[in-house]
């Protein structure tokens, strides 16, 4: 009973579950949690197809309203929106905007000329500094994974828990609540920045 309760407080998921879990598991709970996250990603990926057209748009405004934040997440309903755990998610969604700046929310979002462009400027650095010419493709591509986790809200590190990015702590959320949550969009201003 120890370890479900101990699994339930990780995972969210049900009592049935957990014991599930466990047993699959031979009462391994870290190995339990792995096995109900692949569960409720399997699960959530037959209601992608879902309509989310419910959900909440939020703002945030920085102390010293020098920054400002507006969200809108969806979920397929009023039900799931109105939970602390929806509300807790687009909350930290305009935190994360806030703090990290992204530009885009996941690198399939980053418009291809600005990828080549990034890594058109990698490859000469690289070269400049006079690195063979084996390797220079390799620097361009790690430059361009740290250019992703700065400028993609997905790949960002999660503000509040820096062991995951802020794309598998919104997944997770989803797969808690059950539903299909997407986010629609988010805009982010600051004082005096021109826009885009």
């Amino acid at each position: 009973m120890d370890a479900i309760r101990q699994l339930r407080e990780k995972s969210g998921a049900g009592v049935l579950d957990c014991k599930q879990a466990l047993d699959e598991s031979k009462g391994d709970v870290n190995l339990a949690q792995e096995i109900l996250r692949k569960k409720g990603l399997a699960k959530l990926e037959k209601r992608v197809g879902k309509q989310a057209l419910e959900g909440l748009v939020d703002a945030y405004i920085h102390p010293g309203g020098k920054v400002g934040v507006m969200a809108e997440v969806n979920c397929e309903t009023d039900f799931v929106a109105r939970t602390p755990e929806f509300k807790q998610l687009v909350r930290d969604l305009c935190l994360q905007v806030a703090a990290m700046c992204p530009r885009y929310r996941k690198r399939e979002d980053v418009p291809e000329a600005v990828v080549e462009k990034e890594k058109e400027i990698y490859r000469a650095e690289a070269k400049s500094s006079g690195k063979p010419d084996k390797i220079i493709d390799k620097i361009a591509q790690g430059k361009l994974e740290k250019f992703y986790s700065e400028v993609c809200l997905w790949d960002q590190r999660f503000i509040r828990d820096d062991s995951v990015s802020f794309g598998e702590y919104f997944q997770s959320t989803s797969v808690r609540l059950g539903e299909n949550v997407q986010l629609r969009k988010f805009l982010r201003y600051q004082l005096g920045e021109e826009s885009s």
